[in-house]
């Protein structure tokens, strides 16, 4: 839970401050790109200037284009260097911020929003509620302590976040908490039936060619319940696809009845990036954090140098390793 001092002080430092600098995490997700743009449209619509951004590569991923507020979006080269107040968000750990941390580290007030487990708490100001179904619900509530009501802009980006890191109301942090916000949401006239459909289903025909090559090589470890695939950079470039694009593979290869624990590999110039995912027993977290990711309990990830094989390798030597 996010403790009183820390909610009061973050009101006051937002109410006093002239202007926000708003970032969210490298690559960002449904829930970094909805929950910084929700909070942006609302400082706008009261009065509050402004400024979001997220670290290189600035690419937002096609499943996000719909998403009010993109076009007023500042390159990370553009960003104030030393922010009056900056907030994070979504953001576990000050280098997720990529070129981006540098501004943070100098920021006059750092207030971080998160829910993952994990965080550093690397802010002046923490909130970061690790019960939150997504930092989606942490703006919410900011917005409604700060006396902010939603606007539409701002509840379409807030439902993007909750959507996406509940999986669609299936993980298990869906609560009644969770419905009751998304009904809230919802009485915004949300165009729910298109946004899921690009979200969750809507893919490029070159995408489909490349799952169906990282399906063909996916290895099961039966003794491991682990099942694994990958992707490589000459995929890539075969398919001409974009790393940003391959966000949901891992909810495919999560189906494998067989398996507790599932994982993608993924080759970038910064290293094999991994998503990890779990059904029940094992916290992907914990092995996450071994190599510098982080995430919950069962969504996790983090990127490092070594190679496909030896990632995995790594991986499978920490499943084997009494919890």
């Amino acid at each position: 839970m996010i403790s009183t001092d820390d909610i009061d002080r973050a009101v006051a430092v937002i109410n006093e401050a002239d202007s926000l600098a708003l970032a969210c995490h490298v690559g960002p997700d449904g829930d970094a790109l909805g929950s910084m743009l929700a909070l942006h449209h609302l400082c706008r619509a009261h009065g509050k200037a402004s400024i979001a951004s997220f670290p290189e590569p600035f690419v937002v991923a096609p499943h996000y284009t719909f998403l009010p507020g993109l076009d007023t979006i500042t390159k990370p080269a553009d960003f104030p260097a030393a922010p009056e107040v900056m907030i994070t968000f979504d953001c576990g750990s000050l280098d997720r911020l990529g070129g981006l941390a540098t501004p943070a580290q100098a920021a006059g007030e750092l207030i971080v929003l998160d829910h993952h487990v994990s965080n550093e708490c690397y802010g002046s100001i923490n909130l970061v509620d690790a019960d939150a179904a997504a930092t989606a619900v942490v703006v919410r509530h900011l917005a409604a302590l700060l006396g902010w009501p939603l606007d539409r802009d701002a509840a379409l980006c807030i439902y993007t976040g909750l959507v996406t890191d509940t999986g669609r109301f299936q993980y298990s942090n869906t609560t009644p908490a969770v419905f009751a916000l998304a009904e809230e949401l919802a009485r915004f006239d949300l165009p729910i039936a298109a946004m899921t459909r690009q979200l969750f289903e809507e893919h490029r025909f070159a995408y489909m060619q490349l799952v169906a090559t990282c399906l063909g090589r996916a290895q099961l470890d039966k003794d491991l319940e682990l099942v694994a695939t990958w992707i490589t950079a000459d995929d890539l470039r075969r398919f001409d696809v974009e790393i940003e694009e391959t966000e949901g593979l891992i909810d495919l290869i999560r189906r494998a009845a067989e398996a507790e624990v599932s994982c993608i590999l993924k080759e970038t110039p910064e290293g094999i990036r991994v998503s990890l995912r779990s059904i029940s027993r094992v916290d992907v977290a914990a092995i996450a954090h071994r190599f510098g990711g982080g995430g919950h309990r069962y969504a996790a990830g983090f990127t490092t140098a070594g190679t496909v094989e030896s990632v995995l390798a790594d991986i499978s030597d920490a499943l084997r390793e009494p919890s």
